[in-house]
């Protein structure tokens, strides 16, 4: 915890000397209000998780079979909304010295709805009237060379987008994460080249646990590290990087003894990108230890105990997510395609439980591998007003969930079976 300390202040640093400066401001402040409003419409052969009114997809819900042996979860449905309409406003035009100042602030009517479990089939409700949520709001500071930021943002390995028209960006194929951080770039003099560090925290997207999804996990002596290199040269950019996340699971047991435990993961990641006039292709992969606080698939679970006989030993999954997306935009037509793929390899110890692995609340513990084939086509009148129409194929391998786990590598390995789920997606958007 002292290291992360440290590296909070080191970054700091600088910025506490630029404000130190008695200099002018340079020019006027200027406020830029941007967004759009957005409507989904959307239609699922098969009951699944989702968010947002279920614009949020992740994965296809495993066959569930009644008495009289039908899927209670081959079903169809359909929905449309606004609720992912938007707005924000850039904040420009502060100076002292050589720094430059900016803030972003950004929402959304995510939050609000309300939920039932009265429906025995879905087990929640999409009535409810929408309120405003924040989706981003940073303050940053730049000299061409050093960029500070500091506030809500994007995770430093989510940032980078597949072309979709999907909400989820292609999750949970790549982290998918707004997050409160403070991060620094350094741009390497005429080389093409930057390092990027972050210290992270968490809000809405949380780490697993034997209490549920919760930020406590980390706020019980925990910290989230980022360090990243970039490229880029023309067309072509780069970056590779990892998260280290350590987290404190329990701070006393059932008898409310006190306990001395935590695990500490690491996920390292690469992302691609090339453009060429009308052509653009990305790709990005990531190796996760758990990962469920960027919206992977994976979790952590019990191994041990230590010697102390009360405090517990934990070792994390291990997932491997990649996509590859292209995109042609000749005009205002818009051409792409997306594809995923998941593998959930299990944990790195033999576990104790089953009741004892902590999976991904947007998944299931079950899951073993994962594919999506995403066609998209859009249509600008100008560049104001957009329609388009996507087709998304999302395949789950899952295990027997009813059959005992394989305790040596965390996996439902028997009964192995795929699970599909067909979703059209259609989109009306305007943006200012």
């Amino acid at each position: 915890m002292k290291r992360f300390v440290n590296i909070a202040v080191l970054l700091l640093l600088p910025l506490v000397a630029a404000f130190a400066q008695e200099d002018k401001p340079k020019r006027k402040i200027q406020f830029k209000p941007y967004g759009f409003i957005r409507n989904y419409y959307a239609f699922d052969t098969r009951e699944s998780v989702a968010l947002t009114e279920d614009f949020f997809y992740y994965v296809p819900k495993d066959v569930e079979l009644n008495s009289e042996g039908e899927d209670i979860n081959e079903h169809p449905s359909f929905r449309f909304a606004a609720i992912t309409s938007r707005i924000g406003l850039d904040i420009t035009g502060f100076s002292l010295g050589n720094w430059d100042f900016g803030a972003k602030f950004e929402m959304d009517f995510y939050a609000g709805l309300s939920a039932t479990s009265a429906d025995p089939e879905t087990k929640s409700s999409l009535t409810g009237t929408a309120q405003l949520r924040l989706r981003q709001a940073f303050v940053s500071a730049g000299n061409g060379t050093f960029l500070f930021k500091a506030g809500q943002a994007w995770h430093p390995m989510a940032a980078d987008m597949p072309h979709v028209l999907s909400l989820n960006t292609g999750a949970p194929f790549g982290p998918f994460s707004r997050t409160p951080l403070v991060s620094a770039d350094w741009n390497i003099y005429k080389t093409g080249l930057s390092l990027s560090a972050a210290v992270i925290w968490q809000m809405q997207y949380t780490s697993t646990g034997p209490y549920g999804a919760s930020a406590n996990y980390i706020r019980n002596g925990g910290c989230e590290f980022y360090g990243g290199l970039n490229y880029k040269n023309g067309g072509f950019l780069a970056r590779a990087g990892v998260d280290v996340l350590h987290i404190t699971p329990r701070l006393i047991d059932d008898a409310k003894l006190k306990v001395s435990e935590g695990i500490t993961t690491w996920s390292p990641f690469a992302y691609v990108q090339f453009t060429s006039g009308q052509f653009q292709v990305k790709a990005k992969t990531i190796f996760a230890q758990g990962g469920e606080h960027m919206n992977l698939n994976g979790g952590y679970a019990v191994c041990g105990v230590k010697s102390d006989g009360k405090s517990l030993l934990y070792t994390p999954t291990r997932n491997s997510s990649t996509w590859v997306s292209m995109q042609y935009a000749p005009g205002k037509w818009q051409f792409s395609l997306f594809g995923g793929y998941v593998k959930n390899f299990g944990t790195m110890q033999a576990i104790t439980s089953a009741s004892d692995l902590y999976f991904s609340k947007n998944s299931f513990k079950n899951l073993n591998s994962m594919w999506r084939v995403t066609p998209t086509i859009a249509y600008n009148f100008g560049k104001r007003f957009t329609i388009g129409v996507e087709y998304e194929l999302t395949c789950v391998q899952y295990g027997d969930i009813k059959a005992p786990i394989n305790l040596r590598t965390g996996l439902y390995d028997t009964g192995i079976h795929d699970v599909t789920n067909h979703r059209v997606l259609g989109l009306i958007k305007f943006t200012f």
